[in-house]
């Protein structure tokens, strides 16, 4: 099939394109940014993020939390920043991914596919986040997330999966809209 895809390179009409990035404001870990007419969020010092598909025999591994920016708590597949820590500037996705695996879920994987770089809401955030897919899981722990987070770890049968997300929502809580990407796509193939 042919597609018309622009090079990386293609020329951008939006007249605001050649205009300075100003930031506005930065934090620790946030930054809020203008360029002509546009403002948007970007993560500080160039962090990125990893997220993970996680299937263990059959049923996926979600995580919830309290979100502040969302005031609910929210249903995601478990995620975390890259290099946030001081002196870990070099981490890389797949180390990350793994650190973040075990403390939110409790479960390692023997190994993880980088399924590629995707942005969440690209007309507001830079940040985008490799999504990378583990395999061979194996519980070491009980998950949770560090002495800072109230996480909650859901192991849920691929088959309820839609139902469950349905009962989620319907309790009033946020959901990932990574979950929704999940459900419909070929990312869920068994471990």
């Amino acid at each position: 099939m042919d597609y018309d895809i622009p090079p990386k390179d293609a020329p951008v009409r939006d007249p605001d394109f050649a205009k300075d990035e100003e930031v506005l404001w930065q934090g620790r870990f946030i930054s809020m940014k203008r360029r002509g007419r546009w403002e948007y969020a970007s993560r500080a010092r160039g962090i990125r993020a990893a997220a993970i598909i996680a299937i263990d025999d059959g049923h996926i591994l979600l995580v919830s939390q309290y979100r502040m920016a969302t005031s609910c708590r929210t249903l995601e597949i478990p995620a975390g920043l890259i290099g946030d820590d001081d002196g870990a500037e070099g981490e890389s996705a797949v180390s990350a991914a793994a650190r973040e695996l075990e403390e939110e879920t409790g479960y390692r994987a023997d190994s993880f596919e980088e399924l590629g770089y995707f942005y969440s809401s690209p007309g507001m955030v830079s940040e985008g986040f490799t999504l990378l897919r583990a395999h061979g899981l194996t519980k070491v722990g009980p998950g949770g997330g560090t002495e800072s987070e109230d996480i909650t770890v859901y192991r849920v049968p691929l088959s309820d999966l839609p139902d469950f997300v349905a009962h989620w929502r319907e309790a009033g809580h946020g959901v990932d809209v990574r979950i929704a990407v999940a459900m419909g796509s070929g990312f869920m193939g068994e471990g």
